[in-house]
């Protein structure tokens, strides 16, 4: 059971870590000329290399939104495992580090399907920090699963 639960924990800190760097990556899309992100669009011309703040459009902030939001759930799942891991009687469900875990998933898919649908430069390509969103998305959402069925023995 100490193996299952301690890869049950790794998981998780995976998830954690890929949605970390996919919310401060700075490659959601790119381009010959520079690359963009939540935050900035970074170009280079005959001048140099400028970044500009992201456009204060709703949907940006909308995804950058769900995309902190997502960190935050899944942070807060994984305290919540590790206290229910200590605290929860025998036999307990991981109830609520399930559900916020779930919710984060929910919330990185919602945040990915937003930037898929409003992005504005459509002949850029997708970078490696909006693939790995959707990775995000279906890896947050087994781990939560993972806690419901997830029962706590000695």
């Amino acid at each position: 059971m100490l193996l299952i639960l301690l890869g049950v924990l790794v998981f998780h800190l995976v998830v954690l870590i890929l949605l970390i760097v996919s919310t401060a990556s700075s490659t959601w899309t790119v381009d010959a000329t520079g690359h963009t992100d939540l935050w900035y669009n970074c170009h280079s011309d005959p001048n140099g290399y400028k970044c500009l703040q992201a456009s204060s459009e709703d949907w940006i902030q909308a995804v950058q939104a769900l995309m902190i939001l997502s960190v935050v759930f899944c942070f807060t799942s994984l305290i919540a495992f590790l206290y229910q891991l200590f605290r929860l009687v025998k036999g307990g469900h991981f109830y609520f580090t399930s559900i916020f875990q779930i919710l984060a998933s929910v919330f990185v898919m919602c945040g990915a399907i937003i930037y898929t649908v409003m992005r504005p430069d459509s002949d850029k390509d997708y970078g490696y920090a909006y693939v790995l969103a959707w990775v995000a998305f279906p890896l947050s959402l087994i781990s939560g699963l993972c806690y419901l069925i997830l029962r706590k023995k000695d």
